[in-house]
This record gives C-alpha cells, sequence and structure tokens, in this order.
C-alpha cells in the first residue's frame, strides 16, 4: 500500500477546485451551459463602494461575503451579466460583472487614471504616485551600490497590493498574514513562479522616510542589495495608525 503525503498547499489547491467545479455545476443546473463563456482575463478590480458576492448568479441568491472598492478578485468565467469569483477567504461564489473591471496583464491597473505613471517594466503595469516614487527610491540605492536596477513583475505587484490592503483591513503589521499565511506561501497560491523570493514591509507617513528606514536596517537593506532579485512589486495603501502601509516584494527568477 502507497501512501502519498500531499502539501498543505496542494490540498487547498484541490478543495478549491473541487468548490469550483461544484459552483459550476450548481449553475449549469439553472442556466444551461450555453450562458458560460470563458473569460481572457483571471484577476478583476472590485468598482463598488461594496459588492455583495452570491451563492448564484443573480440578486435571488443570498449573499455569502462582500467585497469593497479596489479590491482584486479572481475571476474564473461569466454566466450572462454575472462572474464566478473567488475573493478573499477563499469564499467563491458570483457577482455583477458591472462592478468589475478587469485586470490584463498587458495593461495593469489603470483605474487611478492621472495618478499614475508608466514605468520600467515588461509587463506595462502602471504605478500609483506613491508605488513608483519607490520603486525609484529602492533602484537609486542598488544602482548607488552597483546593482542592476529591478524591473516590476506584473503578478508580484498584485500580490504586494493585495498583501498591503490585507494589513490595513485586518488590522495588523507582519510578515506572516492571518489571511494569505507567509509571503512565499502568499506567492505560490497566486501561482508566481520564482527562484528567491523576499518581503520588505514599513509603516510610515513618507516615502522617502520608508526607504530609510529600510535601509538603515541590516535585514530589509539586505533584502534592497540583494543581487539575486532582479523583479519586484511594491504596494502602498494609506493607513490610519502609521499614515501608509508599504509592502515591497522581491524575486528572482
Amino acid at each position: 500500500m502507497h501512501f502519498i503525503k500531499l502539501k498543505k498547499s496542494t490540498i487547498i489547491k484541490i478543495v478549491i477546485a473541487i468548490v469550483i467545479l461544484a459552483v459550476i455545476f450548481a449553475f449549469s443546473r439553472v442556466f444551461g451551459m450555453q450562458h458560460y463563456y470563458k473569460l481572457d482575463f483571471s484577476t478583476g478590480l472590485v468598482t463598488a463602494t461594496t459588492l455583495n458576492v452570491r451563492s448564484g448568479p443573480g440578486t435571488g441568491y443570498k449573499i455569502i461575503t462582500t467585497v469593497k472598492k479596489n479590491e482584486y478578485i479572481r475571476v474564473f468565467a461569466g454566466v450572462g451579466d454575472w462572474y464566478i469569483v473567488q475573493v478573499e477567504g477563499d469564499y467563491v461564489g458570483a457577482v455583477s460583472k458591472k462592478y468589475i473591471k478587469p485586470i490584463y496583464p498587458s495593461s495593469g491597473n489603470s483605474n487611478n487614471s492621472g495618478n499614475t505613471s508608466q514605468n520600467q517594466n515588461s509587463n506595462n503595469v502602471e504605478l500609483s504616485a506613491d508605488e513608483k516614487e519607490v520603486f525609484n527610491l529602492i533602484n537609486v540605492q542598488r544602482k548607488n551600490n552597483g546593482l542592476p536596477e529591478l524591473k516590476i513583475d506584473y503578478e508580484v505587484q498584485r500580490v504586494a497590493r493585495i498583501k498591503a490592503q490585507d494589513m490595513n483591513d485586518n488590522n495588523y503589521f507582519a510578515h506572516e498574514s492571518p489571511t494569505y499565511g507567509s509571503p512565499f506561501q502568499m506567492l505560490s497560491s497566486f501561482k508566481v513562479s520564482y527562484k528567491s523570493a523576499g518581503e520588505n514591509i514599513a509603516g510610515n507617513s513618507s516615502n522617502n522616510a520608508a526607504v530609510t528606514a529600510w535601509m538603515n536596517s541590516s535585514g530589509h537593506r539586505a533584502n534592497i542589495l540583494n543581487s539575486s532579485y532582479n523583479y519586484t512589486g511594491i504596494g502602498v495603501v494609506s493607513n490610519k495608525k502609521y499614515g501608509k502601509l508599504y509592502v515591497q516584494m522581491f524575486i528572482g527568477k
């Protein structure tokens, strides 16, 4: 008799897959398979102030959870005017498509039009003004120390933003997220592949002060000046306690 030990992350993926299949099967009994259609994106940005996630594609279904404006969600398929999605907490349900802005890897998040800037990266990700300033400050430090500049990776950028928002929403300041686990578990759960990875976090009212504090800390400085890292993602969100919360994730490919 053979015994196969599955990793916890593998078990979670299997459970999520089973739930998704069950949801799709339940939906198909009501709407018929002809109403299902594939999407050319897998990430969506919530545009409503508060968006209800329902157990089925219609207002007659019960609300299982809610998501807030500017949160990212995973989108699996379309059913009429609804999307089948997975949101924080591993809830799987349906949301109205009119409140979801598709996020394409080739275009990034253009929700903050006028307050974002194109940056040096391979995926054309648009950064907020705060994110861009931190990104530039980090690369100045690397250049001053004879290292190549980092580039923005779309998926890592998305994860960093979600982690920063998660810290703000759940009122914690730590590398270990109660929602997503360690930075490495979080990267893996969002299907980011890497050879090496690290994370810096900060709470500060100033972008320059946040980077300065990192450079004055041996552990954070080591991440910034790690020659094995060549891609990064930076999330900056407003926070009542600190002014701003910062998450910078690094990966080496």
